[in-house]
């Protein structure tokens, strides 16, 4: 039957599941039953929009999130992924899942080549969070969406939540202490006298980022980074801004990510977008503190566990 035809029930799958029923293992009238070894268990994973009954350890998994693949491979779990989100940037550091099937793309996934996969499980976030429902339909769906303003701890609970799906939790904890040793590390050794301005530019155009808000959360909150400007909208795509703002806003490093690069568009390089004389006022572009951040770290893939630990060090050694 086409996974697509059937109705998502999940008390029911996980009730049949943990008892081990399928029509080949039916039991002869008159006879005992024997345990089966073979029967698959299931795990309750609580994500964004509900809890999945979910086959534990999966075998096969759709993931239309960059950040859960991102750890997936951090946790050696490449060999379970059977499809990905169709880019026209594959971020750098995932270019070794080049070859796995493409299933459309994460805000408009193609829900019968998922089907046609038959996944255990399908893997999402904020950009396909949307399509819930209907992704639900094919298999159980997990949403690891993050929170801006809590990035490492929306990083935490995800990791957690893959580690208890593939039965690696202690690997994944593992890696969680490390990652809190670096951002220890960030800490102690980024400078806190900067004020700083994070831009990200797109089509020309600029929004600035603040504290809560998406690369804020982690800037700003985390690494405690002080912020050029405190009452940005904390919006995910930020706050739209002019180069009169940044002039009067005046800060002293700029963080600026380049959309267009990151996601493989044509269109004017941050550098161009920035140079011109209002820009050119500020401490940040006369003391050769503007840091070009890597795109596909902070827009494509965002806070998974090997990106953060990057994106920490990018931040470290632009003000330590």
């Amino acid at each position: 039957m086409n996974r697509l035809t059937r109705v998502a029930l999940p008390a029911v799958v996980a009730t049949l599941a943990l008892a081990g029923c399928s029509a080949s293992s039916a039991t002869p009238a008159g006879s005992t039953a024997a345990p089966s070894d073979s029967a698959p268990s299931t795990i309750s994973i609580t994500h964004k929009q509900g809890t999945a009954e979910v086959t534990k350890n999966p075998a096969k998994v759709v993931v239309l999130d960059w950040a859960a693949l991102d750890t997936m491979d951090e946790l050696d779990l490449e060999d379970r992924v059977v499809g990905i989100a169709q880019s026209a940037a594959m971020p750098k550091a995932l270019d070794t899942y080049a070859a796995v099937k493409t299933v459309g793309t994460a805000q408009e996934p193609d829900l019968e080549a998922i089907a046609a996969l038959d996944p255990d499980a399908i893997i999402i976030s904020g950009r396909s969070a949307a399509k819930y429902a209907e992704l639900n339909q094919v298999a159980p769906t997990i949403d690891l969406s993050s929170d801006n303003a809590k990035p490492i701890e929306s990083l935490k609970t995800s990791t957690q939540a893959l580690g208890d799906l593939f039965d690696v939790r202690a690997e994944a904890d593992a890696e969680l202490a490390e990652l809190d040793k670096v951002i220890a590390d960030a800490k102690g050794a980024v400078k806190t006298d900067a004020r700083s301005l994070i831009l990200l530019t797109s089509g020309g155009k600029v929004s600035a980022f603040g504290p809560g808000a998406r690369f804020g959360g982690l800037i700003h909150d985390v690494l405690g980074v002080p912020a050029a400007s405190t009452d940005l909208e904390a919006s995910q795509h930020g706050q739209a801004v002019s180069f009169e703002f940044i002039a009067e806003t005046n800060p002293e490093v700029l963080f600026v990510i380049d959309r267009d690069a990151a996601i493989g568009q044509e269109g004017a390089a941050a550098k161009q977008v920035l140079d011109n004389p209002l820009v050119a006022r500020t401490p940040a572009w006369t003391n050769d503190k503007v840091v070009y951040l890597d795109g596909s770290d902070w827009y494509t893939i965002g806070f998974g566990l090997d990106s953060t630990e990057r994106m920490v060090k990018a931040v470290q050694d632009a003000l330590s």
